[in-house]
């Protein structure tokens, strides 16, 4: 554990060092659960920081777009910022306007990003060479939410050069839970300036289309013949530019994938995407118990935010694969619920695992 720097009202943060026999590192913060930096072996062995973000916390706090970060009690939009369960109507932060309309983003004004969790390294188990159990307590009624929410993560490096990820929460009051991260990547290094030449295959053969706020419309469309098919690799930037109003309501990717296959449970993470940077050699894979993964592009950076590196972070140098339920699932009852209930236990498993060609 190392210091990490000072938030503005006066906390102390940490860095907890995550490491296997062959170098491959993982830096996690306690404020955020956020994944600092991600260590990665190109194809010469060559170790680099594959994830965007700062040197010190104070700047997550308030000039982060999400960096890294633990997500919930919902990751994704809520549109209106409200919804109803078991014929109450809760009202949480309307903190995003895309296209001009309120939504609830990413848990609200202070979601899971913008807390201390409560950080205990834990013994080795199995395949896992270091751990790091993080817990939170989310009160009745923080951002808008009903029920007392017990959150614990654990993130693990494993011996195959993988972070994983395992999620798990209780409550004593029904309430929506879908928790992620927010990780961005660049497999070129964090400070190459696009990701555009990455290939992506996303292991999912529809997508949830949504509105000009970006909301899902509720249906399910396929990706066949349109430039969300990646199906089979494609390079990001081959078709980030057509003509598709899907593409103009996001200002590019950032949209839900709708994977393929149920998972044989919830222990059992299978393939939901991988990506290959040809220069450095490195592929990533990403396997998870989840229904969807959101796709987004890195859309929304626009150079304005300089890195660790020292360089800015212009559009499209950085991409996220949020391994999540379903968009605006607690207002869309044909998607899978995200509806937790007393006695019942949230579980919820990512791996992204590195290796090269």
């Amino acid at each position: 554990m190392t210091p990490f720097g000072t938030t503005p009202d006066g906390r102390q943060a940490s860095l907890f060092t995550l490491r296997n026999a062959s170098g491959f590192e993982v830096q996690i913060s306690d404020f955020g659960g956020i994944v600092v930096r991600l260590l990665a072996p190109d194809r010469d062995q060559r170790l680099a920081d594959v994830v965007l973000g700062f040197d010190h916390v104070a700047p997550y706090v308030d000039r982060s777009p999400f960096f890294g970060a633990l997500i919930g009690r919902v990751g994704n939009r809520i549109a209106g910022g409200a919804f109803t369960l078991d014929g109450h109507t809760y009202t949480l932060a309307q903190n995003n306007e895309p296209g001009g309309r309120p939504c609830h983003l990413h848990g609200g004004n202070r979601g899971f990003d913008k807390v201390f969790w409560d950080a205990e390294p834990i013994p080795a188990a199995g395949n896992d060479s270091s751990r790091l159990r993080l817990r939170h307590t989310s009160p009745d009624g923080e951002e808008g939410y009903p029920g007392n929410l017990i959150v614990e993560v654990i993130y693990s490096v494993t011996n195959d050069n993988a972070l994983r990820i395992e999620y798990l929460a209780t409550t004593d009051t029904p309430t929506p839970v879908n928790l992620t991260n927010h990780s961005y990547f660049n497999l070129c290094g964090e400070g190459h300036p696009s990701i555009l030449d990455h290939e992506l295959t996303l292991i999912a053969d529809a997508l949830t289309p949504v509105d000009s706020g970006l909301i899902p419309t509720g249906k399910l469309a396929p990706v066949a013949n349109t430039p969300f098919d990646f199906q089979t690799p494609h390079r990001i930037g081959a078709r980030i530019g057509a003509d598709n109003e899907q593409l103009r309501f996001g200002g590019g990717y950032d949209h839900n994938f709708v994977l393929r296959s149920a998972p044989a449970s919830t222990s059992t993470p299978r393939l939901a995407a991988t990506v290959y940077e040809a220069i450095t050699g490195r592929v990533m894979d990403v396997l998870t118990t989840a229904p969807g993964v959101q796709f987004y592009s890195g859309n929304f950076l626009d150079g304005s935010v300089v890195g660790k590196s020292g360089r800015p972070y212009p559009q499209r140098s950085g991409f996220c694969l949020e391994t999540q339920h379903f968009p605006d699932a607690p207002n869309q009852p044909d998607f899978p619920s995200v509806i937790l209930r007393p006695g019942e236990t949230y579980r919820s498993t990512t791996l992204y695992r590195f290796s090269t060609r």
